[in-house]
């Protein structure tokens, strides 16, 4: 699914969604699996693991440094995590338990990037967000991928 503003990608990995869901809610994890080449680390003060409401810093790098603030909106343990920042966009991954067409038994993943809900879109189209988008997802969930099943990432 995709529109302008809400961009969806989904991956088969051959892992169990449980162990998935543990690295999505490890804000330290995060810059392992991220394809967008912009998320650096977690701030130091932030939770271990993530739960309902929880808050989370990371350190961030577009063109400069900077620190940009989560709250955790949606969290079903196993199932569903997402996130958003001040500006409003919701980073979204939905778990589902399924086998590839050779059986194997694993999850079905997908990440959302939904800027439906942001104030002054336009700046998202001026910077050029809505065409990355897509391949940044992709390139995460490979990076997951990979991260989970000790294969290398390719997308």
């Amino acid at each position: 699914m995709n529109n302008r503003y809400l961009v969806s990608r989904d991956r088969f990995i051959a892992a169990a969604p449980d162990r998935i869901f543990e690295v999505l809610a490890t804000p330290a994890l995060h810059s392992e699996i991220d394809g967008s080449g912009t998320v650096r680390g977690a701030q130091p003060r932030g939770p271990r693991r993530l739960g309902p409401g929880a808050k989370f810093g990371m350190e961030m790098k577009i063109r400069l440094n900077y620190r940009i603030l989560n709250t955790v909106t949606e969290f079903e343990e196993g199932h569903r995590i997402a996130w958003r920042h001040f500006y409003g966009h919701v980073w979204r991954y939905l778990l589902e338990p399924a086998t590839d067409g050779s059986g194997v038994p694993g999850t079905l993943v997908t990440e959302q990037w939904d800027a439906r809900q942001v104030r002054g879109k336009f700046l998202l189209r001026l910077a050029g967000y809505l065409g990355r988008h897509p391949e940044n997802i992709d390139r995460t969930l490979a990076k997951l991928d990979s991260y989970v099943t000790g294969a290398r990432a390719t997308s």
